[in-house]
This record gives C-alpha cells, structure tokens and sequence, in this order.
C-alpha cells in the first residue's frame, strides 16, 4: 500500500512541476477569392393584403423570404419585359 502511495505522490508532485506538452490547435482563415455583394438599397410599395398573405405562405412552403421572392419575381419582369421589347423590335 506505501508503494502505491508513493508512486502517486510522485505523479501528483511531477504534474505540479512539468507541464504537459499537449499540442495547441492554429486555426487559420482560408483564403479564398470572396463573394462581392452587390450592394443594397431599401425599396417599399404598396400590395393588397391578400397577395402579402398568399406570399407568406408560399414563403414558408418553399423556405424562401419575402425579399428573396420579390428579387426573383422582379428580375423574371424585367426579363420577360426585355424579351418582348427585342422581339417586338425584330418584327418591326
């Protein structure tokens, strides 16, 4: 039992004067080319209560916000207006 004693005071009296070497984690960033954002600006209008109903709940079918919602749906405009502009000039 005194040998036993012994070799863990000597552990306790070893851990009080060494420090254990254990390996510190780096962490570094990673470089990589970054997203440009476009930058934002603010843009309110007006819409009938039932639409702003119907898009908050298309919104949580689809897990999609309002914003991302009315930048899809005004790009789709602008395109299908562009379209028909340049097909509208071709015929003339």
């Amino acid at each position: 039992m005194n040998n036993y004693k012994n070799k863990l005071g000597t552990l306790a009296d070893k851990l009080r004067k060494e420090r254990p070497a254990t390996p510190i984690q780096e962490v570094h960033p990673v470089k990589g080319s970054a997203v440009q954002k476009e930058a934002e600006v603010q843009f309110n209008n007006w819409i009938p209560r039932s639409l702003l109903k119907k898009l908050k709940a298309f919104g949580l079918e689809s897990g999609q916000s309002l914003k991302e919602m009315n930048i899809q749906a005004l790009e789709f405009y602008l395109d299908a207006k562009a379209r028909l502009h340049k097909n509208t000039k071709n015929a003339i």
